[in-house]
C-alpha cells in the first residue's frame, strides 16, 4: 500500500493531472493506523517526483524550449514564472505546492533557472508537508467527513494558507532587507 501511494504521488506531482487527495484521503481513512507514514510516504513520492521536473529543466530545457514553453501556454506566461523563479523563488516555489497553479511549472522553471537545489527541495517538501499531512490531519480529526469538508473548505483554505505564505515573504523581503 505505502509503495502504491509513494508511486502516486510521484506521479501525480509528475505527469498526472489526478489530485493525490482522490486516493489519500480514502486510503488514509481506511488506514487511520498508518496515517502519518501515508502522508510521510506521499511526501517523498513528491519531493522524488519533483528532482525529476527540476531535472527536467535543468538539462532538457535548452533542447525543447519551444514545446516547454508550449506546456506553460505562451511566451509570456513562461517569461512571467522565470521573472518570480528569479525575483521570489523560495515562496513562488512553497505557494506552487499549495495553491492551484499546477507544480509541475515551477519545478521546470526552477530548474531552467538554475534555481539552488536545497532550497528548491526544502521549499517542495514545506509545501507537501502542510498539504499532505494537513490531510492526515483532516481524516484523524473529522474522520469519514474530511473529504466532503476538504471539498467544501479547500479553497477558503488553500487562499487563507497563500495568504499567510505570502504575508511571511513580504514580511521577509521589506522588513529584513
Amino acid at each position: 500500500m505505502l509503495a502504491g501511494i509513494g508511486a502516486a504521488s510521484f506521479a501525480e506531482s509528475t505527469v498526472v493531472p489526478i489530485p493525490i487527495e482522490t486516493v489519500l484521503i480514502p486510503v488514509s481513512q481506511l488506514r487511520r493506523d498508518k496515517i502519518w507514514h501515508i502522508a510521510t510516504v506521499a511526501t517523498l513520492g513528491c519531493i522524488v517526483g519533483a528532482l525529476l521536473g527540476y531535472a527536467i529543466g535543468l538539462w532538457v530545457f535548452n533542447l525543447f524550449e519551444s514545446h516547454i514553453i508550449s506546456l506553460f501556454g505562451d511566451q509570456a506566461t513562461f517569461d512571467d514564472i522565470m521573472w518570480r523563479m528569479n525575483t521570489e523563488g523560495f515562496w513562488f516555489i512553497v505557494l506552487a505546492g499549495i495553491a492551484p497553479i499546477p507544480l509541475q511549472l515551477a519545478m521546470i522553471a526552477a530548474g531552467a533557472s538554475g534555481y539552488p537545489l536545497g532550497w528548491y527541495l526544502v521549499a517542495i517538501a514545506i509545501s507537501r508537508v502542510l498539504r499532505y499531512f494537513g490531510i492526515a490531519w483532516l481524516v484523524l480529526r473529522f474522520g469519514d467527513r474530511a473529504e466532503a469538508m476538504l471539498r467544501e473548505y479547500k479553497w477558503k483554505a488553500v487562499t487563507i494558507l497563500s495568504g499567510c505564505i505570502v504575508i511571511i515573504w513580504l514580511g521577509r523581503t521589506y522588513l529584513f532587507n
